[in-house]
């Protein structure tokens, strides 16, 4: 293997539209690219997705000799990439919130037959990150919940069933991405903890995961001070990836870097300085997901660090003897991969894992009665982590097509004016539904809740659409309803509870806040 064929296959590339482009395929047959990241914006449906994974596998093993890892964020919930007509899981704190570890191994089945049946062979799940930090932007009900115990249980579910079904899993974001407020792919956020308080939460499900046989951990764009005293990020620290991980906990699998591009390594490092230094810290795989002037820069760069020296030629080429043993070990589905996409049994399944999960975190819902009025923001995208906004979705919307009664949308953060010109319209409703999404952060969306209440008017119900955090500093007497996704079929299950057509028996994963 030359030079150029094995440091293409350390590196992972995106790109946009969904076929690939003259300038992409260039990219890949001169610099020997071995794996590709997809993202939403290269899906349109099914048989699309089927026919870009196919012609990316026949490419890059015509080019490389070897099959591409075909990558994929599919955590299921908030961050999904498969097509609709597929079958996309809850997300994490859904499945803890049903108290069945079991659920956690479905759902990582169900991920594996859709992915399998799509031609994507490693996914970037599940999250491993220790929630403990409420305002969290990023994070959220992408992790299990606030404790290490659920959030290692929970993992090792879904890490054991994705290896079993023959698809690559990854733990992330070591060393740990729960206790932050800034989010990594806007800015750099920093952990001063020191490695004792990390074993004894955020280090924790990684030790599970390990112990488990998780084949892959993804590195997180954090500073921590007290691991690493350089400056730089986990993602370009030799300490915390060689030192800690590698040597302290043993870890023996592939080490891949989250995007080099998000601005915590952009911004402060650059992304080119950033690809060098992470494989100089240890990291077998890296991204960069965005931009093909930014990967061939990658490739240049990478190509003058092995030849200066700053690269070790003994550490690359276990590198890549690594990665290779990884891709032989690949196996076929053993089933008609393709039937089962957008199975109807799967999404029943998944149908009633979202019930099991759905919680009532707070007081005791009222009868609808004939005349509910239900109001909400539409789905602002938080994290650039996220699927992008969809619109057309509409939380006040929806309910009142199944449910009845009036709808009034509200602004994402409303302020003082604003919240009492929607208090003024609320008129003599028999109840009152509130959607909230990320309301602990937008805390406008609180400060309306509370003004509902004080109205009397009519009982008041919260649906916490996405991070439960909302619910735990509700006015007295208000209910609050947690389904974890901003979607048409969470709000659907909502619309089922406040019908009475099945009970909310979740239990929010939430320790700090349980109530």
């Amino acid at each position: 293997m030359t030079q150029t064929e094995m440091l293409g296959q350390k590196l992972v590339f995106g790109f946009h539209g969904t076929s690939l482009s003259p300038e992409f395929k260039a990219l890949i047959r001169k610099y020997k690219i071995g794996n590709v990241i997809l993202f939403l914006r290269n899906v349109e449906s099914a048989d699309q997705l089927r026919r870009l994974c196919d012609e990316i596998r026949a490419l890059i093993l015509e080019e490389t000799g070897y099959p591409p890892f075909i990558i994929i964020d599919q955590e299921g919930g908030m961050v999904s990439r498969l097509p609709k007509d597929a079958v996309n899981v809850p997300g994490a704190m859904a499945l803890a919130a049903t108290g069945n570890p079991e659920n956690a191994r479905l759902a990582s089945e169900i991920t594996i037959r859709q992915l399998k049946g799509l031609g994507a062979n490693f996914n970037m799940a599940p999250v491993l990150d220790v929630n403990s930090n409420a305002s969290n932007p990023v994070i959220g009900v992408r992790s299990y919940g606030d404790a290490p115990e659920t959030v290692s249980r929970y993992g090792v579910e879904m890490i054991r069933g994705l290896t079993e079904g023959g698809v690559l899993s990854c733990a992330k974001h070591f060393p740990g991405h729960g206790d932050t407020a800034l989010d990594s792919h806007l800015s750099l956020p920093r952990v001063d903890k020191t490695l004792e308080e990390l074993e004894s939460c955020e280090l924790a499900p990684f030790r599970a995961a390990i112990e488990a046989g998780v084949p892959a951990v993804m590195t997180t764009h954090i500073l921590f001070p007290e691991l690493e005293p350089d400056g730089v990020p986990a993602t370009m620290s030799r300490r915390i990836i060689t030192g800690i991980l590698k040597e302290r906990m043993g870890f023996k699998g592939l080490v891949v870097s989250d995007c080099m591009m998000m601005q915590a390594i952009q911004t402060y490092y650059g992304t080119v300085n950033g690809i060098v230094a992470a494989a100089c810290a240890g990291v077998d795989l890296m991204f960069t997901s965005h931009s093909i002037d930014y990967a061939r820069q990658g490739c240049e760069a990478l190509k003058a660090a092995v030849e200066s020296g700053r690269l070790p030629m003994e550490e690359m080429e276990a590198s890549v003897e690594k990665i290779i043993r990884y891709k032989r070990a690949l196996k076929p589905a053993i089933w008609d991969a393709a039937a089962v996409v957008g199975c109807r049994e799967h999404r029943e399944t998944v149908r009633r894992i979202m019930e099991q999960g759905a919680a009532l975190a707070c007081g005791t819902l009222p009868p609808l009665g004939d005349n509910p009025l239900f109001l909400g923001c539409h789905p602002f995208r938080p994290t650039i982590a996220s699927n992008p906004e969809d619109e057309s979705v509409s939380f006040p919307r929806a309910m009142q097509a199944w449910l009845g009664g009036r709808a009034m949308a509200t602004p994402v953060d409303p302020d003082e004016a604003q919240i009492a010109a929607i208090c003024a319209q609320v008129g003599k409703p028999s109840a009152i539904v509130l959607g909230t999404y990320n309301g602990h952060i937008k805390r406008g969306q609180l400060r309306l809740a509370e003004a509902l209440a004080a109205l009397n008017a009519a009982p008041v119900v919260c649906v916490a659409l996405r991070n439960p955090y909302d619910l735990l500093a509700l006015p007295k007497g208000v209910a609050g309803l947690a389904v974890y996704q901003y979607d048409n079929e969470s709000m659907e299950i909502a619309a089922r509870v406040l019908r009475g057509e099945c009970a909310p028996l979740g239990r929010l994963p939430l320790e700090k806040g349980a109530r």
